[in-house]
């Protein structure tokens, strides 16, 4: 027998395949395992009785190996066993006591070498696991209770170990305990359940993180990351799992920070709302980095004007909430509060850093009685306290504060440096947001100062306006309408969309429009108006810096139509514009006017083709421009128009209760672009109201027309009118008569105001001149531009029509 003496400091315990041989005192075998029998190849009959060292090649001394056996251990040594048909065979040898026995007996655990050292390499292994404290192994159960646990991790509220008793060691022991007593309840309930998946499923659990709170220290924050694997017996049975876990406290602390600063560089500034900005900054804060929060910010930004020096008693508008609760604590200024801040949040404010309170305890003492302060600063569960002032080019746009509960860790350094790294961004996003606020006030003011009064009700129509910027700045100033009371009680109905947003987009359709009410003045067919509305833009877009986009008049669009009350005709085109519904009084339709939209204005050369419509009294047109003119959002109108078709047939709604109905719907999501929309309800002048001539070129006949135009204004009871318009008819007949031919048609309308029209086959225009002393004639257009309120000319089919308007006894002049 050869090999080295090994004395572990307690008595392995043997696998099934070791073989185990009873000696007496003197080295004498007294039997023997089926095992031993099997491993040395002779029956255990004809062993009894066989001399130990008879077994191996190599005859041990047993005298000297038995006195080396201590009392309470054993000795292991190296042999070659001799087995009967086979070649020598390389073991362990262990020689232990048998105390029990009445006569001195020792056992021979005899174990091949190869499995002896696997064995030693599976114990070594787990003696190191288990001493080891950078990595935590735990053994559990099926209940899920601790059998085993290496010292990871030290709970950081238990005093040293060299502080402690060994019954306090004892009490101390988590050996039998759940989860559920060891971490915060939370946490070990988590861990627990997914535990519970690997008994009851068997399969392994890898590179799982989880919160793992201690107990006895709540507030330190503890993350780790476990693998469990199920923990089987021979027959394949579930006996356990087996834990192995990390602490990546740091590590995951350092990821979600990574992850916040992440989420507020993509999520903040992507609005261009102010409290918007904030309520997204509270998103991100709370529950991930506090427990409550809000923002409070100054009225010069949230009105986009520019921030002010930031002084005592300065107003601070509570703008966002956030309580990982769900609620807000009555005790606190709730959301839309004005707060003015004093003396030490001013001065605290400017410093521009953010500051923290790891323990209310303090301040509550310090604040006392102090309800303002107590309302600003202390909820009642917060255990501790950050302010985080929000500054942009050095000016104070607002605070952010920040509570904690006791439950949680207090804030610390590290946490200020990544507040602090939020707040810039998230004071740049709220800037940003501001500068957008003010340049879309001032859009949003210059284009509805460009727009007419949202109602107008005249002879031939009702109508009704109505604008809806867009969401953001880049949706304002694009689209416009527009209602123009044309001669002889004609009305037009304009909308139409400008290419781009913003100031210059309502500085262009200010010139767009204006260009549109001074070519209406001359009266010219709509297809007419829009050709030269389309040259006029052609030279305005040349006019127009190279390269400029936003805010240009070419490309835009635009649709004009034209109502006249005494025909009940409508005639329209387009340039470019979708054409406007058409909803029946009665009820029986609410289709698209089939018209053909021309080029968008700008393009030069392409001709507009009009339509002409006989809309019955009542019925209604309904323009759109901008977001409101694309297909969804007209197929949107038309239903709601349909759906309505009964309630106009019974009782109809004015024009501006229509309009906002209709856009009830609409604006339930505001739209990103602006729109426009015009509703124009239509009617015919009463019938009674019209008297009209017709005249051969003869100017005998100029007295007729005096006498049937004094009589008309008889029966109508406008007796102090007619000199005037006796006057008005001899002059306009007379030189209609004498210079363009006959037939010469005379039209009186009684409206708002006595329009005289005289038409005649020429297109020749009249010109005012003023007559010198020595002419003869020449005065007649002159002497009826002094009688007459207004007066002008219009070109028509047949030739031209002059057209006059005097003031009815009651009215002012304009």
């Amino acid at each position: 027998m050869s090999g080295s003496d090994r004395t572990p400091g307690a008595v392995p315990e043997g696998p099934e395949d070791a073989a185990v041989v009873v000696v007496d005192h003197s080295g004498t075998v007294l039997g023997c395992t089926a095992d031993a029998a099997a491993l040395i190849g002779t029956a255990a009959e004809e062993l009894k009785g066989a001399d130990v060292g008879e077994l191996f090649t190599d005859a041990p001394d047993w005298q000297e190996l038995r006195e080396r056996v201590p009392e309470t251990s054993f000795v292991s040594v190296q042999a070659d066993l001799q087995r009967r048909s086979a070649q020598p065979l390389a073991v362990r040898l262990d020689l232990l006591p048998v105390r029990a026995a009445a006569e001195p007996r020792f056992l021979l655990r005899l174990m091949p070498a190869n499995v002896a050292d696997r064995r030693d390499e599976d114990e070594a292994l787990l003696r190191a696991m288990f001493n080891q404290s950078g990595v935590g192994i735990a053994i559990h159960d099926t209940d899920l209770r601790l059998t085993r646990v290496n010292p990871f991790p030290a709970d950081p509220g238990a005093p040293p170990a060299a502080e402690r008793s060994a019954a306090e060691d004892r009490e101390a022991s988590p050996l039998g305990s759940r989860l559920g007593a060891l971490l915060v309840i939370e946490d070990g309930a988590h861990i627990e359940a997914r535990l519970r998946q690997v008994v009851e499923t068997g399969e392994p659990l890898i590179d799982v993180v989880c919160r793992a709170r201690l107990a006895r220290s709540p507030e330190r924050e503890r993350t780790v990351s476990l693998a469990a694997l199920p923990l089987r017996g021979r027959d394949g049975t579930v006996h356990g799992v087996a834990v192995t876990f990390t602490d990546v406290t740091e590590q995951e602390s350092s990821r979600r920070r990574s992850a916040l600063v992440a989420a507020a560089a993509s999520g903040l500034g992507r609005s261009l709302d102010v409290r918007r900005n904030a309520e997204t900054l509270m998103d991100l804060l709370v529950p991930e980095f506090a427990d409550l929060g809000a923002v409070d910010l100054t009225e010069t930004t949230l009105v986009g004007e520019e921030p002010t020096d930031f002084a005592v008693g300065t107003p601070l508008l509570r703008v966002a909430v956030a309580d990982r609760e769900g609620g807000w604590p009555s005790e606190l200024y709730p959301l839309d509060s004005m707060i003015r801040v004093q003396d030490t949040e001013s001065e605290l404010l400017r410093t521009g850093s953010a500051r923290i309170a790891r323990d209310l305890t303090e301040l509550r003492g310090r604040i006392g009685d102090d309800e303002r302060r107590s309302r600003l600063l202390l909820p009642a569960d917060a255990a501790s306290f950050m302010v985080l002032p929000l500054h942009a080019r050095g000016r104070v746009l607002g605070v952010v504060a920040l509570w904690r509960t006791a439950g949680r860790a207090p804030f610390d350094e590290q946490d200020v440096a990544l507040a602090e790294d939020i707040g810039s961004r998230a004071g740049l996003a709220i800037d940003n947001a501001r500068r957008y606020t003010r340049e879309r006030r001032t859009a949003e003011a210059l284009q509805r100062s460009l727009l007419p009064q949202p109602a107008l009700d005249v002879t031939g129509a009702e109508t009704a306006g109505i604008y809806v910027p867009g969401r953001t700045v880049a949706g304002t100033g694009g689209s416009w309408f527009d209602v123009i009371t044309l001669s002889s009680t004609r009305v037009a109905f304009v909308v139409g969309t400008v290419v781009g947003h913003g100031l210059d987009a309502a500085a262009a359709m200010g010139r767009l429009q204006t260009a549109v009410r001074t070519l209406a003045d001359l009266d010219p067919a709509p297809d007419e108006l829009l050709t030269h509305l389309d040259d006029l833009v052609m030279q305005l877009a040349d006019r127009q810096q190279p390269g400029a986009t936003n805010g240009t008049v070419r490309g835009a669009t635009c649709i004009y139509a034209v109502h006249d009350p005494v025909t009940g005709r409508c005639s329209m085109a387009s340039a470019g514009h979708p054409p406007p519904l058409l909803a029946r009084a009665d009820g029986s339709a609410a289709d698209i006017v089939e018209l053909t939209a021309g080029a968008a204005l700008g393009s030069g050369g392409a001709p507009f083709e009009p339509v002409e419509l006989e809309p019955a009294p009542g019925d209604l047109f309904v323009f759109a421009a901008g977001s409101l003119a694309d297909g969804s959002a007209q197929e949107l109108v038309a239903g709601h128009l349909a759906r309505e078709a009964g309630a106009r047939a019974h009782g109809p709604e004015s024009a501006q209760e229509l309009g906002q109905r209709i856009l009830a719907s609409f604006l339930a999501q505001p739209p990103d672009d602006d729109a426009a929309l015009l509703v124009a309800r239509v009617r015919p002048s009463p019938e009674d109201s019209v008297a009209t001539w017709e005249y051969p070129a003869d100017v005998e006949r100029v007295a007729d027309a005096r006498a049937e135009a004094a009589a008309q204004l008889t029966r109508w009871g406008l007796d102090e009118l007619v000199f005037t318009t006796e006057l008005i008819v001899s002059e306009l007949v007379t030189n209609a008569m004498r210079y363009a031919g006959g037939p010469v048609l005379l039209r009186l309308i009684r409206d708002q105001r006595l329009i005289c029209e005289v038409s005649d086959p020429s297109q020749t225009q009249p010109h005012l001149r003023r007559a010198r002393l020595t002419d003869e004639g020449g005065r007649g257009l002159y002497l009826v531009a002094q009688l007459t309120h207004r007066w002008g000319s219009r070109y028509t089919a047949s030739g031209k029509t002059i057209w006059t308007e005097q003031l009815i006894d009651g009215q002012e002049s304009e």
